[in-house]
């Protein structure tokens, strides 16, 4: 490791921990490392353009966020919200089951925990504060937690990242999230009903059978949209980012013709908010690409395969040790910088150890956004108490019981690769 490199990392953590964002800790930093190793400084900006211009996958990241936030701006998350009423609302516990369905439905478009959290997010948590069975920290709890599993179910933006560094076919890794996202939803739904249980909240009025056939009918459009999309990449119609491409258009025809609830000041509005995003998760991505090739030229992957081979180390306890440092990371950093930054230091590894690249994405990126609600600096608990206002505090002590629920289900998928390839190899996946 060169003095160069250590000048890197020093002024990555120094930046950061003075709250500098993270795209600009990685670019200031890169910068430093190129002149203290006497390489030219036009390095970085060849690196950035160079790699931006060759990722055409990273068209899909702007794509889908425009897509969530037409349907946020419209009623589309209104309609899919009286659907989950209808189907999981009359159980115990059932505005939280209600909450924690519409993440899964939702997640299906979006691909994005933040957009989750803050659009239908926001919704669902107000009702639930409405019914008076809920405090207003456990609703806002649930919110969070279920909003973890929007970039797991495809389409996913940390999934389309993930295939950036790794190689792996977007495709498969789609197809890989789908039941470790049931199975998060699933644990989610036991433990909210578990609480609901123990608390003795009482069983919301059912929605009567005969409403249901309208309800249905009125949310079926928005409910297509993953099997729209999800049928053209694997039906081979569409590639990944043109399926983003076709989910903006799709929910921009659903809320501007269909539905007719977005107005052109509103539209305006969506396109510059989506844009800021988009810029926003650009400058990170960029920057950690800038980053990742200093990593490259120092080796550091390469020494990191050697050590844990030299180790003669387990690929489980491979995995269990990975587990525990992106828990801990998942406490300070966001879960782009982690899956941009930290795991190309450690896929050559996964690799050299036989571990199955498309199951290790999964299992990182479920473990990165379990960060998302881990205290003290989770993303999605400051985006809910910024949505809602509801203290932090209050949201904290809430999530804590999901939050063992969410680990349960990561031990399950690292234990067992199965629980993630078994639907790629039904599609043909030879991993």
């Amino acid at each position: 490791m060169s003095l160069a490199f250590i000048v890197c990392l020093v002024a990555v953590f120094a930046l950061a921990a003075i709250g500098t964002p993270i795209g600009y800790s990685l670019l200031v930093a890169a910068t430093l490392y190129l002149a203290v190793d006497g390489a030219d400084l036009a390095l970085a900006a060849e690196q950035l353009i160079q790699s931006i211009y060759d990722g055409y996958t990273l068209l899909a990241v702007p794509l889908f966020i425009i897509a969530a936030n037409i349907m946020n701006a419209g009623t589309v998350s209104e309609r899919l919200l009286t659907f989950c009423v209808a189907v999981v609302g009359r159980f115990r516990g059932g505005m939280g089951h209600v909450n924690i369905l519409s993440s899964l439905i939702f997640s299906g478009m979006s691909g994005s925990a933040v957009a989750d959290a803050a659009g239908i997010g926001k919704i669902i948590t107000e009702m639930m504060v409405k019914t008076g069975h809920y405090s207003r920290g456990y609703a806002a709890a649930v919110t969070a937690a279920s909003a973890t599993i929007g970039p797991i179910i495809p389409p996913s933006i940390p999934m389309v990242m993930y295939a950036l560094i790794s190689n792996q076919s977007i495709g498969y890794l789609f197809l890989a999230g789908i039941l470790p996202g049931l199975l998060m939803g699933f644990m989610l739904m036991s433990m909210n009903y578990v609480i609901s249980w123990r608390r003795d909240i009482p069983v919301e009025a059912p929605t009567p059978l005969r409403d249901a056939p309208g309800i249905t009918i009125r949310a079926f459009p928005a409910l297509m949209m993953p099997v729209i999309l999800l049928s053209g990449i694997y039906g081979g119609a569409t590639t990944p980012t043109e399926a983003a491409a076709i989910a903006a258009l799709y929910a921009l025809m659903l809320a501007t013709g269909l539905y007719r609830s977005l107005r052109l000041r509103e539209f305006y509005r969506v396109v510059v908010d989506s844009a800021r995003q988009a810029a926003t998760v650009g400058i990170v991505i960029g920057c950690a690409l800038i980053f990742n090739y200093i990593v490259a030229t120092e080796r550091i992957p390469q020494m990191l395969s050697t050590y844990m081979a030299d180790l003669d180390i387990s690929p489980l306890m491979f995995l269990l040790a990975m587990n525990l440092l992106i828990l801990g990371l998942g406490c300070l950093l966001d879960a782009t910088t982690i899956i941009l930054v930290v795991l190309p230091l450690f896929i050559p590894t996964a690799n050299v150890l036989g571990i199955d690249l498309i199951h290790f994405g999964v299992v990182m990126v479920v473990n990165a956004m379990i960060g998302l609600i881990t205290p003290p600096y989770g993303m999605l608990l400051f985006v809910i108490n910024a949505v809602t206002g509801i203290p932090l505090r209050d949201i904290i002590v809430n999530v804590l019981p999901f939050l063992f629920a969410l680990l349960l289900a990561l031990v399950a998928l690292t234990v067992f690769p199965d629980i993630s390839l078994m639907i790629p190899r039904y599609f043909g996946y030879h991993g």
